[in-house]
């Protein structure tokens, strides 16, 4: 398919919350990415996560971080411990008894800088891992994590409108990734998406086809390397250094790739994304 003519990108300032991998391990399955065999590092995997921080600061956005607990090796993946939207929080509730701790860690947070509209969620909800927020919908995930009947919550929760989509692929155990938002729909403009539609089921895919009819399609060699996994303020995208083939749709649609090296991270199953929580509003 030909890429659709190159359109300006505008860039809205965003408000991240991450937390350093300062305990980063592998010391248990809760995906195929995780090989406790495999060695990590620390030192690396610090290096890395302060390489993406850093490079949302210089795209001018605001980094929040909160402390990592020992025992807590997940924790650096912060996009799954909640999902804000105008202000309202909704926590997370984990699948994985061995990430189960770190959704009352991030509750505290927001309590402690002000957040009082906060609900700690009833059915397993793995947050922004499975809830993707368009502008105008959440499109959630649901298939390996996050409970179907999280969507209800979630829409009761945040007030906005819900799209359930199955995901059937294991390796993309989480909406983020295999989906992610470039830019959000706005009152003249339509969202547009990026996604690989190996990961849905056929029903999901005509969903995703009939909402986004001009989403970026990425291909199984983006997948792979959690290019889905990225994070878009409407122009500049931060992107694994290896998802070289997206980065190309993505120019010629008129966004700005960011390369970033997250070997280290995706040891355990995770991205630019998985590190990134946003705070709306």
């Amino acid at each position: 398919m030909p890429e659709l003519e190159q359109q300006p990108r505008v860039p809205t300032t965003r408000r991240y919350l991450m937390c350093p991998p300062r305990y980063f391990a592998v010391e248990y399955v809760i995906n195929p990415w995780m090989d406790p065999s495999v060695p990590v590092s620390v030192d690396t995997a610090m290096a890395q996560w302060t390489e993406l921080r850093d490079t949302y600061r210089r795209l001018g956005h605001t980094v929040e971080e909160i402390d990592a607990r020992p025992g807590l090796p997940d924790m650096v993946f912060a996009a799954n411990s909640g999902t804000v939207v105008d202000g309202r929080v909704l926590g997370s509730r984990f699948r994985a008894p061995q990430r189960t701790a770190e959704a009352e860690h991030f509750r505290r947070w927001f309590v402690e800088h002000g957040y009082r509209d906060i609900t700690m969620p009833e059915k397993i909800n793995e947050a922004e891992g499975d809830f993707a927020w368009t502008g105008k919908v959440l499109l959630a995930g649901t298939g390996f994590r996050t409970d179907p009947a999280a969507h209800a919550e979630a829409q009761e929760v945040l007030g906005v409108p819900v799209v359930s989509l199955r995901l059937i692929d294991p390796s993309y155990y989480h909406l983020d990734t295999a989906l992610f938002v470039l830019a959000e729909a706005t009152d003249t403009t339509s969202a547009q998406i990026a996604y690989y539609p190996e990961a849905f089921s056929a029903g999901s895919r005509k969903v995703l086809e009939r909402m986004f009819p001009d989403a970026v399609v990425a291909d199984r060699a983006d997948a792979e390397c959690f290019g889905l996994n990225g994070v878009s303020d409407g122009r500049n995208v931060v992107l694994p250094v290896e998802a070289t083939g997206l980065a190309a749709r993505l120019t010629g649609r008129g966004y700005e790739v960011v390369f970033v090296d997250i070997s280290e991270l995706r040891k355990a199953g995770g991205g630019p994304k998985c590190c990134t929580l946003e705070i709306r509003k």
